[in-house]
C-alpha cells in the first residue's frame, strides 16, 4: 500500500486479526489496507460476520490487531503504554455504537460530557461546547431529558454529540442506524455529514445500510478479511 501513513487520520497496512479456536484459529482479518485522511468519510460495508466491527475495533485501539500496521494521526497507537493510550483515546477518538449506550440516570447534556469527566476540571468553555453541540443536533430543548425520554434516533444523535465533546480527529461509528427506521436513519446521517463538514473529523462508519453508506465519501467492502472498493 502506497502513501504517507504520517499525513494520514487513519492508516492500516496488510492488517491480520485471528482468533483461536480448537484445533487452530480462525481469521477474521487477512490483510486489511485503509487510508483514510482528515476531513473524509469512509463507510465500510459488508456481510454479517465478515469482520466489519472486528476491524473498528482495531482502528479504535480497543483491540489490537495480530499483524500488520495501523497508525493514527502518524503514531503507532500499540506502542503507547496503557496509560498514555487511554489518554490519546479519549483526546483523539470518538465512537458512536448502534446501542447508544447513555447512562440512563444522566441528562442528555450530561450524557455529551462524560468523555470530559477524565479531565481534571470541567471548564465552561467545556460545557458551552457539549451545549453547542446539543443544539447543532437539534436537541438543545432535550439537554435535561433522560434517554427513557428521548426517542431512538435522539439517543443516537446524544451519541454523535458525545463523540464530539472531545474535539477529536477521529471518528468511529459502528451500525449507528441499525435500530432506526428509514426517516429517523437518514436524519441521523443528516447530523453526520453536518458535523463532518464543520469538525473536519476522519470519519470511519460501519453499516449494512447501502443507502445510508452511499452518503458519505467512499464505499469499501470488506469480504473474505479484505476491502475492496464500492465507489469512489
Amino acid at each position: 500500500m502506497n502513501g504517507n501513513s504520517s499525513s494520514l487520520a487513519v492508516f492500516a497496512e496488510e492488517v491480520r486479526k485471528e482468533f483461536p479456536v480448537p484445533g487452530g484459529s480462525l481469521v477474521i482479518l487477512d490483510g486489511v489496507d485503509l487510508a483514510v485522511d482528515g476531513g473524509e468519510s469512509v463507510a465500510i460495508m459488508g456481510p454479517s460476520g465478515a469482520g466489519k466491527s472486528t476491524l473498528l475495533h482495531v482502528l479504535g485501539t480497543l483491540d489490537s490487531p495480530t499483524s500488520g500496521r495501523v497508525r493514527l494521526l502518524g503514531r503507532d497507537p500499540f506502542s503507547l503504554s496503557p496509560a498514555d493510550l487511554a489518554d490519546f483515546r479519549n483526546r483523539e477518538l470518538g465512537f458512536v455504537f448502534q446501542d447508544h449506550q447513555l447512562l440512563p440516570q444522566c441528562t442528555a447534556l450530561e450524557n455529551v460530557l462524560i468523555p470530559t469527566l477524565v479531565r481534571p476540571r470541567r471548564s465552561k468553555e467545556t460545557l458551552d461546547r457539549a451545549r453547542r453541540l446539543l443544539e447543532s443536533v437539534g436537541l438543545s430543548d432535550r439537554a435535561t431529558y433522560r434517554p427513557c425520554d428521548l426517542s431512538g434516533g435522539e439517543r443516537q444523535r446524544v451519541a454523535i454529540a458525545r463523540a464530539l465533546v472531545n474535539e477529536p480527529s477521529i471518528v468511529l461509528c459502528d451500525e449507528p442506524t441499525g435500530n432506526l427506521d428509514v426517516k429517523t436513519g437518514d436524519a441521523v446521517g443528516d447530523c453526520f455529514l453536518g458535523l463532518l463538514q464543520d469538525e473536519k473529523i476522519a470519519l470511519v462508519i460501519v453499516t449494512h445500510n447501502g443507502r445510508f453508506a452511499g452518503r458519505f465519501g467512499r464505499v469499501l467492502n470488506l469480504a473474505e478479511g479484505r476491502l475492496a472498493g464500492v465507489k469512489d
